[in-house]
């Protein structure tokens, strides 16, 4: 297939390999013109995957018609930026199959990404997919392992992704939940700034296996109150992510957590920090999409309220051991 694949960051550039691996005509979209120069003259994408080359079969550009061009549009742009993307830059969905591998819920809107792209680009679901699951950049693109799931409403879409994506490397299974692979790509971000408070705080494995599987239930209380299927979040998109986020040396939204618990203000990380944790900005939105369907996060509240509101980590942590006293499903 013809495939652009939009966004240049470490995650945009892994897929772009593995499309080419698998022999599709990939080209790789940034918006800006100094990063695709950089990467064309040594192809390699120095800022965020250094050491891995990138091959001349991939068509560098910043040109959208050059993106346009394409039958299939694979969005690895942060989900904040989305919007402005197809607003700004000349970017076309029509006609196109579009794979979101985009994680996050929008602030203001609170729309998931399948949601953000019908509202912005007219993204119909039944040309709609999300590719999604436990994948860090640095290890696809160095070929390591990695499994992940391709959801659409359309299950021959589905299963054209599944077949465009799948390689020895890089497995993917089909799903028709759309609902439940976007909420777990989103939510196990917030998750995961906790998870790197624990360790911020010096606490240990007992503490953060309480947060990974009390957050695995919130995520999959609030999946459930939007209508997703219970069995998604323990699968790949659910339980898969959320370990890897919650526990990798690579998980930028783990890093967070943890300058935060050490005393860092958000303004330093972002001064420090090129790529960007989308569990920061979808904090806000999870928060406020749960008090709109009414269903309790009490871990993504304290995550929100330490963000937010300057809430000490210590204390954030405090509150959540002392809450009422609950079953274990409720």
């Amino acid at each position: 297939m013809n495939i652009s694949v939009l966004g240049a960051g470490g995650w945009g550039t892994a897929l772009a390999l593995v499309l080419s691996a698998n022999d599709h005509a990939v080209t790789l979209w940034a918006r800006n013109e100094d990063t695709i120069a950089q990467v064309r003259r040594t192809r390699i994408n120095s800022a965020y995957l250094p050491g891995v080359v990138i091959p001349d079969t991939i068509n560098l550009t910043h040109d959208p018609k050059e993106a346009n061009a394409a039958e299939m549009l694979v969005i690895a742009i942060p989900t904040q930026f989305i919007r402005p993307a197809f607003a700004d830059y000349g970017l076309d969905a029509e006609g196109k199959i579009i794979v979101s591998t985009s994680k996050g819920v929008e602030r203001g809107t609170l729309m998931r990404v399948s949601e953000i792209l019908r509202d912005a680009a007219g993204v119909e679901a039944r040309s709609f997919a999300a590719l999604t699951g436990p994948s860090h950049a640095e290890e696809v693109a160095r070929q390591l392992p990695t499994t992940v799931v391709a959801a659409s409403e359309s299950e021959d879409i589905a299963k054209l992704v599944q077949r465009a994506f799948t390689r020895s490397t890089f497995r993917v299974y089909h799903s028709t939940d759309v609902i439940g692979a976007e909420l777990g790509g989103a939510v196990k971000n917030v998750i995961a700034i906790s998870a790197g408070i624990v360790d911020g705080l010096g606490m240990g494995d007992n503490t953060k296996a309480a947060l990974i599987t009390r957050g695995l239930a919130e995520i999959t209380r609030l999946g459930v109150a939007l209508g997703a299927h219970p069995m998604t979040f323990s699968g790949l998109s659910g339980l898969g992510d959320l370990i890897v986020t919650c526990a990798s040396r690579h998980s930028r939204n783990r890093s967070v957590g943890e300058q935060i618990a050490k005393g860092k203000t958000m303004e330093q990380i972002r001064r420090e920090t090129q790529q960007v944790a989308e569990g920061v900005f979808s904090s806000e939105s999870v928060y406020a999409l749960s008090k709109k369907v009414g269903v309790e996060m009490p871990i993504a509240h304290k995550v929100y309220e330490v963000l937010f509101e300057n809430k000490p980590a210590p204390q954030a942590m405090h509150e959540l051991m002392t809450r009422e006293v609950k079953p274990e499903h409720w």
